[in-house]
């Protein structure tokens, strides 16, 4: 099933708790012994989406949660914007994750940081939220759909767990005019794992969800790809993802450069 293919695709970076040694041994050999361990601090590492903590800023900006408020990520990772959005707004933040091994490291990391109350992380697919409905005042999703073959169940899901008025926002990459991308990819080791929609099927996606759209841009200007280089830093998602990372951000770069992927940004909104 795509589920559990999903989840051994990103199974293979360890054990939560190896995940989480990885990150802070890393984060210590580039910043010192001493370095606190905080969101920020983190950030180079647990920020798992193509525009690192750049893409997190921007969509804090468009979600604009408020303080207090009950925010959703779907599709959290190892948690790094959940933090970093609960620190900065300051909300609570609800995670949900399919991959166990990355809510057991995201756990670890929320604990280290000092965030276990703020950043609270569950195992549990985006597609059957374990949640309750008309919980939370904003959700996001940052480069997950890709992964998600079955797109009307997660607006569906993402909808129902949303109050009235809540707003979604999502970034991620849809397919481009000119063909598939090369694999391996950050998201895919081959192409049985990806499913890329088109804009009009995005759109027509949320729209059958109940959602009315408020914004739907192509992100590539606002955030062109970042430089693919041979010498890996001491810090980066090459910590987590591993020695692969390298070949899978070169083949997601030309697929962009060539038309066959798009980033898209998006926000929509449950009506009141």
């Amino acid at each position: 099933m795509p589920g559990s293919r999903v989840q051994d695709f990103y199974a293979r970076s360890g054990s939560g708790s190896e995940i989480a040694n990885r990150i802070i041994g890393a984060l210590r050999a580039a910043a010192g012994s001493s370095v606190a361990i905080t969101a920020e601090t983190l950030a180079p590492f647990d920020h798992v989406h193509a525009r690192g903590m750049a893409g997190t800023r921007a969509l804090a900006d468009l979600l604009a949660p408020k303080a207090g408020d009950a925010i959703l990520d779907i599709g959290c990772g190892i948690g790094g914007p959940a933090r970093w959005i609960a620190v900065n707004y300051p909300c609570m933040v609800t995670g949900v994750d399919l991959t166990r091994e990355y809510c057991d490291a995201a756990r670890e990391l929320n604990a280290v940081a000092g965030m276990s109350d703020r950043v609270r992380i569950m195992e549990g697919s985006a597609t059957a939220l374990p949640l309750p409905d008309a919980a939370f005042d904003a959700a996001y999703s940052q480069f997950v759909l890709m992964n998600i073959a079955d797109k009307a169940a997660f607006y569906r899901e993402a909808f129902r767990v949303l109050k009235p008025g809540g707003r979604l926002v999502l970034f991620h990459l849809n397919a481009g005019p000119n063909g598939t991308p090369d694999f391996p990819l950050p998201w895919a080791a081959v192409p049985e794992n990806s499913f890329l929609a088109s804009d009009q099927e995005t759109r027509s996606g949320l729209a059958a969800a109940g959602f009315q759209l408020l914004v739907f841009r192509d992100a590539a200007q606002a955030a062109p790809p970042a430089a693919v280089t041979e010498v890996q830093p001491t810090a980066g998602l090459h910590i987590l993802i591993g020695e692969d990372f390298p070949r899978q951000r070169a083949n997601v770069v030309r697929a962009e450069e060539e038309g066959r992927v798009r980033p898209v940004e998006i926000v929509a909104v449950r009506p009141a």
